[in-house]
This record gives C-alpha cells, structure tokens and sequence, in this order.
C-alpha cells in the first residue's frame, strides 16, 4: 500500500491558507474583500479614465491604464480563490487548476516588470528626447515590450509541470505559486530551483537596481536641467519610483531565497497579491494633478448622465 501510494499522482492540493483560525479566517474575508473591491474600483475608474478624456491619450497614460488592467488581473488570479478558502474547511485545488494559476499570475507578473521598465523608459525619453517622445514610445513599441511576461511565465510553468508530483499535497500557502509547488515533487529539485532563481529571483533583483538607477539618474536630470513643469515631471517619477518598490521588494523577498522558509512568506504574499494591487492606482491619483483632474470631469459627465435620465 505505501508503495501504491508513493506511485499515484497527485490530482489535487491542499491549501492551508494564512490561519487556521475561524474568527480570523472570517475578518480576514471582510477585509480582503473590500480590499479586492477597491482594487477593481479603483483600477477601473484609471481605465475608462483614460479611454474616455483625450487630454489622456498619450503613451504615458495608455502604460498607465495598462499597469491597471495588469493590477486587475493580478489580483483576479489569487484572490477570488483565498476569499472562498477563508470561508470553506477544506481548501483544495485541483493538479491542472493550479498549473493554470501559477501560468497566469507568472504570466501577469512578468508582464508587470515589463511594464514599469517601459514607464521608465517613457519617462526618461519624455524628459531627454522631448522632441521625439511620441515617435519613440508608440504604442507598437510598448505592447512588444509588454508582451514579455509571456516567455517568463511559459519558462516557470515548463520548469514545474515536468516533474513527478506523487505526495504529499499540502500547500502552506493561499495559492499556487512554483516555489512552494516544486518543494512537492518526488525527486531532487535543486536544479529546477537554481533555475527559478536565475529566471524570477535574479532577474527581478537586477531590473529593480536597474530601473532604481535610472530613477535616479532621471530625478537628477529634473533638479538640474527641467525648469518648467518640474514639479509634475518630480511627482510622477516619484509616483513610479514608489509603485516600482513596493512590487519588486516581496517579489525579491519571495523568488531570490526559494531554498529557505520565513514565518514572513504568507505575509509578504498576501502583501503582493492582495495589497499593491489596490495601491498602485492610489498612488498615481494621489500623486497625479492631471489624472485627479481627469477622473473629476468622468464622476462630472456621469453624474450628469444619471441626473438627466432621472
């Protein structure tokens, strides 16, 4: 019989979620799902902002309502599923169901680093090469760029779906991700998990000091050589600055040390899927005129189409 059981394939997880404590379990629903609520809230609110004023449409802009739907998805991919594990006793999910979910939130994930590298580059080309800034960042350029999560999410999945899987099932997590999946599997995974290292760990701990640096060398640029609208270029590179830390610090914490476990790692998950989702549209409001001024003329035109069909 053991060596049945040492035989089968695994068909399904189990989830051990964030506690294991019931009053817990149901604040934390309550919370995340306003949390959840305010992500596509306020997501949403970014896009049909930028799709509907023309004072919008520009490649910084259209990046933005990109980094939004991105935010949307991310959070989609996760948190619908932990939201009924907070309320269920057994949380399971099936061996396909969590290849499709490790696929998409890598997926998603790779398309974000992208992203913010593009946001980057936007700014740098806006304030070096203003002359030649929208032949330069087109919106052709942008999507082949952001279409690289693609191959980073293909390679993850690839390096997990090939190894037996044949017990135990138990997932101390919320989710499926590769780093906890491949620690499962009925063989040595060292290698696979140097590999994980060299594509999500090392290459995210690299395009964070990159895109740090050139944060820093744009900042300089703007105290010295920008004279007008300084103010808004300082405030929207700062607004990046912020968004780019707060989504590649857990994404280091989490993929550049796979071969050790911290009390900190459900923590600083739910930080990355839950959180920095619902923060990232408030950040670029907040920090933002021109986009504060956009949304008041959107809640102005719907408001209005709501007092005439009254």
């Amino acid at each position: 019989l053991k060596q049945e059981n040492l035989t089968t394939p695994v068909t399904e997880f189990v989830l051990l979620g964030l506690t294991q404590s019931s009053e817990l379990q149901r604040f934390l629903f309550i919370v995340f799902s306003i949390v959840y609520l305010t992500t596509w809230l306020g997501n949403f609110t970014i896009i049909t902002t930028v799709i509907t004023d023309r004072q919008l449409h520009t490649p910084m802009y259209f990046l933005l309502a990109n980094l939004a739907f991105i935010d949307i998805s991310d959070s989609t991919v996760s948190v619908p599923k932990m939201l009924s594990g907070l309320l269920s006793q057994r949380k399971t999910i099936s061996f396909n169901e969590c290849i499709l979910q490790m696929f998409f939130f890598h997926f998603i994930a790779g398309a974000m680093v992208f992203l913010l590298a593009v946001m980057a580059a936007d700014r740098y080309v806006a304030i070096h090469k203003p002359l030649r800034y929208l032949t330069i960042m087109n919106r052709g350029v942008c999507m082949g760029l952001v279409a690289g999560g693609f191959a980073h999410s293909i390679v993850q999945v690839a390096l997990t779906i090939q190894l037996p899987f044949c017990g135990p099932n138990t997932l101390d997590n919320f989710y499926c991700d590769v780093p906890q999946v491949i620690k499962l599997a009925c063989t040595d995974t060292y290698m696979v998990e140097l590999l994980m290292v060299s594509n999500s760990g090392l290459l995210t701990s690299i395009i964070f000091i990159i895109l740090i640096v050139s944060y820093t060398v744009i900042l300089v640029k703007i105290r010295t050589h920008v004279p007008e609208g300084k103010h808004k270029a300082l405030s929207t590179c700062g607004a990046q600055v912020v968004v780019v830390s707060i989504h590649f610090m857990p994404c280091i914490f989490i993929y550049a040390l796979p071969f050790r476990k911290f009390s900190m790692d459900k923590a600083v998950s739910a930080l990355y899927t839950v959180i920095t989702p619902m923060l990232n549209p408030m950040i670029y409001t907040l920090r933002n005129t021109e986009m504060k001024n956009a949304i008041k003329r959107l809640m102005n035109r719907v408001l209005d189409i709501f007092i005439y069909n009254i």
